[in-house]
């Protein structure tokens, strides 16, 4: 554990659901973000230049704080993979142990343990999970945008809007090779997204019951792709139980960021009677 502190407003840049720099997806960590404007931070994240900056404010107690995300383009309501960068950046200040993070979409339990090799691991609890149709003529538009065909999707995995904090369109490739071409029309797509309040499209191929490949296109922060999404992966788990794809009690493994180059594992356990899931994963220092 590090027990000095940053001075107030320094960005830390730490990668989450990666054990090394090179993979997962990169966030930049502001501890102490009191005197920072909106403009500030939304400044700040441009400058920092990753998908999410988290902004923590310190709270009544030593484990409690308010936190605020920015993509490089807009405030987002809430970020999974930011948060699991947060956490671990304070377990390694102030040591494992329970926070409470105060988020624009509510409370944020969040767990900062160490794994038996040494490595940090941070385990954040969603707000409730729930689920809506998406529209025949806006899942038509998705498809063009993302260049997809209708017969190229897994019926077994039906499109969904998908929300833990933030709405995510849910569309399931049927192949892995489906999954892997992505290309698409960035400004098209972040029309419709902007139209229908969406963070992230989370894009799906079920490798086996309870182990997922994951992309998220993420045009409205300004991002071509996001690396590894909590929240969306927070969203599809609410999704998949509702649906009854997946068990009421049961750990998904989601991998993301391989087609990018920068490889993730994100971990998302479902318990019985709880309307929140689980997202678990490590993160590391940038140097």
């Amino acid at each position: 554990m590090t027990t000095n502190t940053a001075p107030p407003n320094t960005v830390l840049r730490y990668t989450a659901f990666s054990a090394t720099p090179e993979g997962g997806n990169p966030a930049g960590v502001v501890l102490d973000a009191r005197g920072l404007t909106d403009e500030d931070q939304l400044r700040i994240a441009a400058e920092v230049g990753y998908s999410e900056t988290a902004f923590l404010t310190p709270g009544d107690t030593e484990r409690t704080f308010t936190v605020r995300y920015f993509s490089p383009e807009a405030e987002v309501d809430f970020c999974g993979h930011a948060t699991i960068a947060a956490a671990v950046a304070l377990g390694d200040r102030i040591g494992p142990g329970e926070l409470l993070l105060h988020s624009p979409v509510g409370e944020i339990p969040v767990t900062v343990e160490t794994a038996a090799d040494g490595s940090p691991y941070a385990t954040l609890s969603s707000v409730a999970t729930r689920s809506e149709p998406v529209a025949e003529d806006e899942l038509t538009e998705a498809l063009a945008a993302l260049g997809w065909a209708a017969d190229e999707l897994d019926p077994a995995i039906p499109p969904r809007i998908a929300f833990a904090g933030n709405r995510h369109l849910v569309v399931a490739a049927a192949t892995r090779a489906r999954l892997a071409d992505l290309d698409y029309d960035f400004e098209r797509l972040k029309t419709q997204m902007l139209r229908l309040g969406l963070t992230t499209v989370q894009l799906v191929w079920r490798e086996s019951a309870s182990v997922f490949h994951v992309r998220d296109p993420f045009p409205v922060g300004g991002v071509v792709e996001d690396p590894a999404t909590g929240a969306a992966a927070a969203a599809f788990a609410g999704y998949a139980r509702e649906a009854g794809l997946v068990p009421a009690e049961a750990r998904l493994t989601l991998h993301q960021g391989a087609d990018m180059g920068r490889p993730g594992v994100l971990t998302v356990e479902l318990r019985p009677d709880d309307s929140r899931t689980h997202v678990s994963g490590t993160a590391t220092r940038i140097p």
